[in-house]
């Protein structure tokens, strides 16, 4: 089974830049849909962006600020998260689903597979 595992997260200003990683061992994503989701304190966990092959998908919050992105290899799945803002802030998890096998890869209950998770901190 795919394993997967979060980097990258970090303190940051608001306005600045992180980019997220996660990386697979067990098997490589292309085989997957891969999303990207963030669960703030007190607030359900939602997605922010996913990868399949149909596309990028984005949540408006991350439209034009956000960009999802793999390597060559689909070991690595990439979040790059521009122009930040302290709304921003949550702990960020990568999940998978076997394509075909999920109705929304925005939506955490149709991914089979989470990383832990790497906390993002916005500051004002």
């Amino acid at each position: 089974e795919v394993q997967l595992v979060e980097s990258g997260g970090g303190l940051v200003q608001a306005g600045g830049s992180l980019r997220l990683s996660c990386a697979a061992s067990g098997d490589t994503l292309d085989d997957y849909a891969i999303g990207w989701f963030r669960q703030a304190p007190g607030k359900e966990r939602e997605g922010v962006s996913c990868l399949s092959t149909s596309g990028a998908e984005y949540a408006d919050s991350a439209k034009d600020r956000f960009l999802i992105s793999s390597d060559n290899a689909w070991n690595t799945v990439y979040l790059q998260l521009n122009s930040l803002k302290v709304e921003d802030t949550a702990v960020y998890y990568c999940a998978v689903a076997v394509e075909g096998d999920y109705n929304d890869c925005l939506y955490a209950g149709d991914m089979d597979v989470w990383g832990k998770g790497t906390l993002v901190t916005v500051s004002s």
